[in-house]
């Protein structure tokens, strides 16, 4: 997994799948959000998206109230966040 980090955009490239990518990812996101009150997050190709992941971007969305927008390259793990019924809390959509 790979991380890039531009501004307010943060692009995943590679699966999200181990406890230290999801430290790779908070530690990103967390710089971002110190300037930014919205964040794009772009993952480029991954099939999954790990449980502590998910819920650090809910507490992103709903506690710290965070605009976040993401765009999903993958068509699998866009149906995932459909079926937990997260789409429209991550405001997600096909790359």
């Amino acid at each position: 997994m790979e991380i890039l980090i531009n501004s307010n955009i943060v692009t995943i490239e590679g699966n999200m799948k181990s406890i230290s990518d999801f430290q790779v990812i908070k530690q990103g996101i967390d710089g971002v959000i110190l300037n930014n009150k919205s964040l794009i997050l772009n993952i480029v190709d991954s099939l999954s998206i790990t449980s502590s992941i998910i819920g650090y971007l809910n507490k992103l969305v709903l506690k710290d109230k965070i605009d976040l927008r993401m765009n999903i390259g993958d068509q699998q793990l866009l149906h995932l966040l459909d079926d937990l019924n997260l789409i429209s809390t991550f405001k997600a959509k096909k790359a």
